[in-house]
């Protein structure tokens, strides 16, 4: 049955699969980046597919369907890796990154994309208030994603920052 007890074999795999964003939470290191991939990897395929008015939608759809699975297999999950915030578990890390590109419309794709993901990861790992909060206090569901939703919101505000600030200062900023 894996690293806890649990239910059956296949529903489990299928679970950690999910849980895990296709394994990604499962490799060594920086799990909650490599799992957050997920986020970049549908943007650039919503973006690819879909006329720009209904990228932020289907972005929107993505995160909802995120946040439920997250929040449907919070229990499980922290039952299965024995801990109140599993960190292989991270559905919160793609909900996060989601947030940023629903808040910001970026005028170029790929730089926001870069910047948008690493000042998400940064912020996510530094917890500004109250995304600390959410991390310490609340150990649910909730308070599993809603760190990633105030971190992924602040880098958004960073990113209007930039987008503000950078040509004031006569630097060119098209994102």
């Amino acid at each position: 049955m894996g690293e806890g007890a649990g239910i059956s074999g296949t529903r489990e795999n299928l679970y950690v699969f999910i849980g895990s964003g296709g394994y990604l939470g499962l490799l060594p290191g920086l799990r909650g980046s490599y799992g957050a991939l997920w986020g970049p990897a549908f943007h650039a395929a919503a973006a690819a597919l879909l006329p720009p008015a209904l990228v932020p939608v289907a972005l929107a759809v993505f995160l909802a369907l995120v946040s439920y699975a997250n929040n449907a297999l919070t229990p499980w999950a922290q039952s299965y890796w024995k801990s109140k915030d599993p960190g292989k578990f991270i559905l919160d890390e793609i909900a996060g990154y989601l947030v940023v590109f629903i808040l910001f419309w970026p005028k170029t794709l790929w730089p926001a994309m870069l910047i948008g993901f690493l000042l998400f990861r940064v912020l996510d790992v530094i917890k500004i208030p109250p995304a600390r909060y959410f991390d310490r206090r609340r150990k649910d569901a909730w308070g599993i994603l809603l760190d990633d939703y105030v971190s992924g919101a602040y880098a958004a505000l960073v990113l209007y920052g930039l987008r503000f600030a950078l040509p004031l200062l006569g630097i060119s900023w098209a994102v």
